[in-house]
């Protein structure tokens, strides 16, 4: 199943929220709602920096990962960046991968 992280910034009411529910509420909210997209959440990690929380979920696929990332953008408590996961498998198969192209003015 594929892999993205899901990297989510709070707004003023998200961390009142998180103050108001604990972080181990939010952490269940968000493996509930990786779970009803027939997901499950790896990691949950809160940070300092330019995100407050990074997920590594596994999920059906890209339109699962962008429901997740689109809920709780909407909900207007985080903004989301969602990044997909490749396995050094993935890449490998890339890199051997015969593709045609042309660099710009050559």
């Amino acid at each position: 199943m594929p892999k993205f992280m899901v990297s989510a910034s709070y707004t003023v009411e998200g961390l009142q929220g998180l103050k108001k529910e604990g972080a181990s509420g939010r952490a269940k909210a968000v493996e509930e709602l990786v779970a009803s997209q027939g997901g499950s959440v790896e990691a949950l990690y809160w940070a300092f920096g330019d995100h407050d929380v990074v997920v590594i979920a596994e999920l059906p696929d890209n339109s699962s990962a962008a429901a997740v990332a689109l809920s709780v953008s909407a909900s207007g408590a985080a903004t989301c960046t969602t990044t997909v996961l490749l396995s050094a498998e993935e890449v490998d198969r890339a890199v051997q991968a015969r593709v045609l192209y042309r660099p710009p003015g050559t």
